[in-house]
């Protein structure tokens, strides 16, 4: 594969910049994670996977990727807890881990920094970190492989639940200037056990902040995972997530990716389905307005019989905003019993924004049920004048319609507080930015 000419400056930027941060050359993982970087380099327009994301372009024109001196301190984060919900909580700031802020008091989760956990070599850590992400073809996970320096490592034992949500901050200080992180995260959920982890994501400053995460998930056999994406950060973020699910049989995955705020995000969501009676559930929602862009691409990969996915993505954008959705079904020739499902869809509130959706099955096994589709719209006009002719102001009643649009995904949601924390997101959203 050709890389254009600037995505080759934005390679070797990169590459030279990782080298400043990290000593690559004592760690031969790193070094050869930062070899295949060198060898693939940042993803350009003419890359299938990027071809509505100019993901090269968009880093050569937001970030300068040298090193910076440290961020003040950055005073109150209270502003960014989720009120009224009872959990454990971790904080990093700038893709460093704060003790101060971090509060764990539960006796039935580990929670330990993932580079102490491989250092100290705690052996489920070592069993499973790096396992799963595929750095050897992915330039971005490559970087972060490369690259990173902090993380979490979050063990859940067999026969466990977790009765409080881990909930993790990501803030990032942009008041002093430009900001990177590379965080990497590894969650194992042991046999029967039950575990719910929620990222958010904000920060504070106006400068441009860019992180690159991976993180790896391992779901044991008849054991549950619960897992929230929040990207509700109303200043410069520029964010590409990988997250990599593992299942085994009998397990339950759920995922909740709700994109409110930010300039860029590139989300890659990824389930391998290696066993029988899996049953795993995707649901997102973007809003997007002004010129952000959020990217959705999301893999199910059913390996093994008897297994159920169900996938529901859908959009409201505005203004120049720009939603990009691509979901893969793959089935196995030995995945027969396969009953697998995907919907996007979007409604378009300006002639302005745009979404390129692109829904794909690929299918080897002959005893399935299968289905994908997509729909993309405007608001509808009379349904829009009935609610006027029954007294009913315009702006309020386009919120009401673009509410009870978005509440699909939101009704699926089984946490309460967490349902009515993110409605009320929504909800002040539509009111006020749509």
């Amino acid at each position: 594969m050709s890389v254009l000419t600037t995505d080759k400056n934005i390679t070797t930027q990169i590459a030279s910049f990782i080298k400043q941060k990290v000593n690559v050359d004592a760690d031969p993982i790193r070094k050869e994670a930062l070899e295949d970087f060198e060898r693939l380099g940042i993803p350009h327009a003419k890359h299938e996977e990027y071809k509505y994301t100019p993901i090269a372009r968009v880093l050569e024109k937001n970030f300068s990727f040298t090193p910076s001196p440290a961020s003040g301190p950055i005073g109150s984060i209270d502003q960014f807890f989720i009120k009224g919900i009872d959990a454990d909580t971790i904080v990093f700031i700038d893709g460093v881990f704060s003790k101060d802020h971090s509060k764990i008091s539960s006796s039935d989760v580990k929670v330990l920094n993932l580079k102490e956990a491989i250092d100290s070599k705690n052996e489920i850590a070592l069993q499973h970190f790096g396992k799963y992400a595929d750095f050897r073809n992915d330039s971005l996970s490559a970087w972060n492989r490369a690259a990173w320096t902090e993380g979490v490592f979050i063990h859940v034992a067999d026969k466990v639940s977790v009765a409080k949500p881990v909930i993790i901050y990501h803030i990032t200080n942009a008041t002093d200037g430009e900001v990177t992180a590379f965080n990497r995260n590894l969650f194992v959920v042991g046999k029967s056990a039950q575990v719910t982890i929620i990222e958010k994501y904000d920060s504070t400053g106006k400068a441009n902040h860019f992180s690159n995460f991976v993180t790896e998930v391992v779901v044991n056999e008849n054991a549950g995972f619960e897992h929230y994406s929040i990207q509700n950060d109303q200043n410069n973020r520029f964010q590409r997530n990988l997250t990599q699910i593992y299942q085994k049989n009998s397990s339950r995955v759920n995922t909740y990716t709700f994109t409110l705020n930010g300039k860029f995000y590139r989300n890659n969501l990824n389930l391998i389905l290696d066993g029988e009676g899996i049953e795993s559930h995707m649901y997102g929602l973007y809003l997007l307005n002004g010129d952000t862009l959020a990217d959705n691409h999301t893999v199910v990969d059913h390996m093994k019989p008897n297994s159920f996915s169900n996938e529901l993505y859908k959009g409201i954008l505005d203004d120049s905003s720009k939603g990009v959705f691509n979901g893969k079904i793959y089935v196995r020739p030995q995945a027969q019993k396969t009953n697998a499902y995907q919907n996007n869809r979007n409604v378009l509130l300006t002639d302005t924004a745009s979404i390129n959706t692109k829904p794909q099955l690929e299918i080897w096994a002959d005893d399935v049920k299968c289905s994908h589709g997509c729909t993309t719209g405007q608001i509808d006009e009379e349904a829009l004048f009935y609610l006027q002719s029954r007294g009913i102001n315009k702006d309020t009643a386009r919120a009401m319609m673009l509410y009870a649009f978005a509440g699909d995904v939101v009704d699926h949601v089984p946490n309460e507080k967490m349902k009515e924390y993110i409605d009320a997101l929504i909800s002040d959203r539509l009111h006020k930015d749509f």
